[in-house]
């Protein structure tokens, strides 16, 4: 088996993943034409949509599934089987097995002999067509509630799947099918079937070939739970990315990869709220962003030619498309906007660009000074606390009556002056002395290129502490320092930025100050 497609060696009968089996259209689109790149198995695939009608013959021994409905039921699954699948069709809380393992063993005893089975498939609308065959398989199925359509969750798999396979595989094409929805659209094929195939991890319509096998026993743990589970999300989920909403993967790897690998996180948080998710948090993508200038790509780069292709094509953009949804737009208008992006272009070509114009129209937000640091740029996010410094107020007569004069030291009679002290008095026209005690000016500093929110939390000498956060706005002049006065009826112990690490600050040694 190499990375798309080949075969697994098996004891009991080789398990045959089969796909890119035949001439496949390549895509002309109005926007660049013919997509006629080569392929170098690194970047995937540009695909045209289409109708299919495949005719698979295989030794009579053999179980097999493909993208498509199978239309010849009847023909090549025993009447008990059969019956089995439309109990399937109506049960949504649990796989039914529809070929257990012990008629996968009779039938491997008995053989072929000789015999041949043709599985016949249709499938409309869909870029590729892909099917798995083996005497080894087994085979359970249930069905899933999505909008007005009742698509089944299959999954096929050797005896070695064990329970791990057998608890979770089905289950967890099911939740995608339900989770993505709910953020895209409803999912629009009959079926999404989780293929066993080991060292695998590729997808196709309606059929995907998973890796991960149970202990030699059948039991599995924790790791190897979360594993298969996180496998099985992805590559069904690239159901609709980009099965569905069909970008170019061969020109840009990121715009379904990173795309599928956001939703994935959000499914797996939905699965369980402590599922190990790996590109979801902000700080998940620093060690990468650490890294030297000329060792980094922009994501906006051709598949083939990133430098650190997990990095650069899947963790730099899911991590900030989380940072979008939960720190600059918001969960609900974010949530909105992918929708409106999936929507308007399901069963089309988008390039970056209209997923860029999408979430900035449906979002209402401008997000062009995102996109151009993220995704154009490797340039780096670190902000910090430049200089505090303590200041203390008396009262002086001035023209306009009493006024406020402010000095470094509590005996000097020096006036000290910033335009943060004048928009501070601006913004506070009642101020009294006596309440707030406490004054500083506080000058922040964005010594990399990528703007961020500037979040800052003031810790105080009672233990107590608040947060004031910024819009990244702030930094709308970035040549001119950014200093902002504060008020307090406390002393002030330290201040920190970015406590909660949310921003993908590369540089946490600047981001905070103690008295």
């Amino acid at each position: 088996v190499n990375d798309r497609n080949g075969y697994e060696p098996h004891e009991g009968g080789n398990i045959y993943a089969i796909a890119q089996f035949y001439p496949r259209l390549a895509v002309y689109n109005d926007v660049e034409g013919w997509q006629n790149m080569p392929y170098w198995q690194r970047s995937e695939y540009a695909l045209e949509f289409g109708n299919f009608k495949v005719s698979i013959t295989v030794p009579a021994d053999h179980l097999l599934n493909a993208t498509g409905e199978l239309v010849n039921m009847k023909e090549v699954l025993t009447s008990e089987q059969y019956n089995r699948y439309q109990k399937a069709k109506t049960t949504f809380d649990k796989p039914v097995m529809i070929v257990t393992e012990q008629e996968t063993e009779q039938r491997m005893k008995d053989g072929a002999k000789g015999k041949t089975k043709t599985w016949k498939f249709e499938a409309e609308n869909v870029r590729d067509f892909a099917w798995v065959s083996s005497r080894t398989y087994m085979w359970d199925a249930m069905a899933v509630k999505v909008g007005s359509k009742t698509p089944m969750a299959e999954s096929i798999y050797p005896k070695e799947g064990g329970n791990l396979w057998k608890d979770l595989s089905t289950k967890a094409v099911a939740h995608t099918l339900k989770t993505y929805s709910k953020y895209t659209f409803d999912y629009p094929y009959p079926k999404a079937v989780s293929a066993s195939v080991q060292w695998q991890g590729m997808e196709y319509p309606m059929i995907c070939f998973n890796g991960g096998r149970a202990n030699a026993d059948g039991t599995y743990d924790e790791f190897m739970a979360n594993g298969l589970v996180g496998l099985v999300i992805h590559e069904v989920g690239h159901n609709f990315f980009s099965m569905i909403v069909n970008s170019d993967e061969r020109q840009w790897t990121w715009q379904d990869e990173s795309l599928n690998t956001y939703l994935q996180n959000i499914a797996e948080q939905e699965w369980s709220s402590d599922f190990p998710s790996a590109r979801l948090k902000a700080s998940q993508i620093v060690s990468y962003m650490q890294k030297p200038q000329e060792e980094m790509m922009p994501i906006m780069t051709q598949g083939d030619l990133l430098t650190d292709f997990g990095s650069e094509g899947y963790s730099k953009s899911s991590v900030g498309l989380h940072i979008l949804r939960n720190l600059i737009v918001g969960q609900e208008n974010f949530d909105y906007a992918f929708k409106t992006y999936a929507q308007r272009w399901m069963f089309k070509h988008p390039t970056p660009a209209d997923f860029f114009r999408t979430l900035d129209d449906a979002s209402g937000t401008d997000l062009d000074w995102f996109f151009r640091g993220w995704y154009f740029s490797t340039e780096v996010v670190d902000l910090g606390v430049k200089s505090v410094t303590e200041l203390y107020a008396s009262e002086v007569s001035t023209p306009m009556g009493k006024g406020f004069k402010f000095s470094t030291q509590k005996s000097n009679s020096d006036i000290y002056e910033s335009d943060a002290i004048k928009d501070y008095l601006k913004e506070n026209p009642g101020l009294k002395v006596q309440k707030p005690n406490y004054f500083y000016e506080v000058e922040y500093e964005r010594v990399g290129g990528m703007p961020m929110p500037l979040l800052v939390t003031f810790n105080f000498e009672d233990g107590s502490s608040t947060e004031i956060r910024y819009p990244v706005e702030v930094w709308r002049f970035p040549h001119r320092p950014l200093k902002k006065m504060y008020g307090f009826e406390k002393p002030l112990k330290s201040i920190e930025i970015d406590k909660n690490l949310e921003t993908a600050d590369v540089n946490l040694k600047n981001n905070s100050w103690s008295k």
